[in-house]
Order: C-alpha cells, then sequence, then structure tokens
C-alpha cells in the first residue's frame, strides 16, 4: 500500500503514513492499557506509600485516597489495621522518578 499524499510506502495494515500522517481508512489497532499491579512506590510516599500505591491501581488522587483512608481509621478503626496489613503485604516499587528537563537558556 503506498500513500496518497506523499506516495510512501506502508504496511498493509497502517491506519496513518509514518511521513506524513494521512489517514489511510484501515482500522486502527485497539489500544491496550498496561494493567497497573498493586504495590507500593517509594517515590510518592509520605508514610510507606500504601495510599499513594492504591491511589495508582484505582486511578484516583493520591490526596483523595489518603483522606478516605483517614476517615476510614478514625470512624471504624479498620483503616489502621488494613493500613498495617497492606504495608506488610505490598511490594515495594522502585520505578524511577520522572525528572524534568532543565530549559536551556
Amino acid at each position: 500500500m503506498f500513500c496518497t499524499r506523499c506516495g510512501l510506502k506502508m504496511a498493509e495494515d497502517a491506519a496513518f503514513c509514518s511521513r506524513c500522517g494521512q489517514a489511510t481508512g484501515a482500522p486502527a489497532a485497539p489500544r491496550v492499557t498496561p494493567q497497573h499491579r498493586l504495590s507500593r512506590p517509594m517515590y510518592d510516599k509520605k508514610i510507606a506509600g500504601v495510599c499513594a500505591g492504591f491511589a495508582r491501581y484505582f486511578g484516583v488522587d493520591v490526596t483523595l485516597m489518603r483522606i478516605l483512608w483517614i476517615i476510614v481509621a478514625l470512624f471504624t478503626g479498620v483503616g489502621f489495621i488494613g493500613y498495617l496489613i497492606a504495608w506488610i503485604a505490598m511490594p515495594k516499587d522502585y520505578a524511577p522518578v520522572p525528572t524534568a528537563v532543565p530549559l536551556q537558556t
């Protein structure tokens, strides 16, 4: 298959031209979202990283997860026990922290 705009030879299942971005009309491949595993990120922790791990797993804000965890802990008492169990059971995640690139002036 060739691109109708720039003439580049493409694969038969290509949805877009890699040179000019022209749509080919072929169906695009379905997007696969990576599955997050439940772990404690060591770069985003306050105490042990349990709330940060649950927030990343469920796709919510870390601050919201921490507030919910405190509410459950204070009103039911289960939050303290659950936090300790999660602290022991969840593996640590030492993924590198994304660093900002300094601007050149």
